[in-house]
């Protein structure tokens, strides 16, 4: 299986947490948030994986070295995720994992989500508490384990979770997934977030839904995101790491990557 992270994006909401880098490249401890990433990949066993890049890409690859594969989004600036996917679809043969590169989640999300026995899977975080979701979340309705719709513009009272920005397909899946992608971009729909196409795939296929299990996750994208990620969910991750020596295999993984 591949791994096909969006990394294209700037990160303007983020009024300059991340300095004048990619998003992507914004530090959450000792590394980068795309870092952080390719090693939990590795850690899983996935060591093909690309990254789709576009504001500051040069930055991108010289912080990730030469070890993964690089697409060039050449208009990251007026198009969204769903583009940088269709631009990765070569990749789509066997299977992927699909990442968004704004994510900090605990490396166990993602061995859940592999592991899983269903083929096509998405992560997601269900709500557990009165709190409501806002206009910003990328809301998800379940039914019988099964995601019915992702949206942003779900009804806040409809919606069971919030997409995590983690999600797998396999080889049949993947197919699909191909050819909805191409009839929005045929329609020039290159604003459209990749849960999109994700919601359609899952009108036509089952995509089976995997919880957090309540672990430490989150998606930055406004800065009062980065001082939580940086100064709440980071320490839960490292504190859950510790006591798993996840932290000794991700010090090896930055070892190996510099050599």
């Amino acid at each position: 299986m591949k791994a096909i992270i969006l990394a294209a994006g700037k990160g303007s909401r983020l009024k300059g947490a991340a300095g004048d880098k990619p998003k992507c490249l914004a530090t959450a401890g000792e590394f980068t948030l795309i870092q952080r990433q390719i090693m939990s990949l590795r850690a899983c066993g996935i060591h093909d994986i690309v990254a789709v890049i576009g504001f500051g890409g040069e930055k991108v690859r010289r912080e990730c070295g030469p070890d993964i594969e690089y697409i060039e989004n050449p208009i990251f600036f007026r198009s969204s995720s769903l583009y940088s996917l269709w631009l990765a679809r070569r990749h789509f043969v066997d299977g992927f994992v699909v990442l968004n590169s704004d994510v900090l989640f605990h490396p166990r999300l993602l061995a859940d989500l592999l592991t899983a026995r269903h083929q096509d899977a998405l992560l997601i975080s269900y709500q557990e508490d009165s709190t409501p979701f806002g206009d910003e979340e990328m809301k998800v309705k379940v039914r019988a384990g099964r995601v019915t719709d992702i949206s942003k513009s779900i009804d806040p009272s409809d919606a069971d979770g919030e997409n995590v920005g983690i999600v797998k397909f396999g080889e049949a899946g993947a197919s699909l997934l191909a050819r909805q992608i191409a009839a929005l971009i045929a329609k020039e729909a290159y604003r459209e977030w990749a849960p999109r196409a994700f919601r359609d795939f899952a009108r036509s296929r089952p995509l089976h839904a995997i919880g957090t299990r309540g672990l430490p996750w989150i998606e930055i994208d406004f800065p009062e995101d980065y001082d939580r990620a940086v100064n709440q969910v980071l320490p839960e991750i490292e504190d859950a790491e510790s006591s798993l020596g996840r932290r000794v295999l991700f010090a090896a993984a930055a070892v190996s990557e510099r050599i």
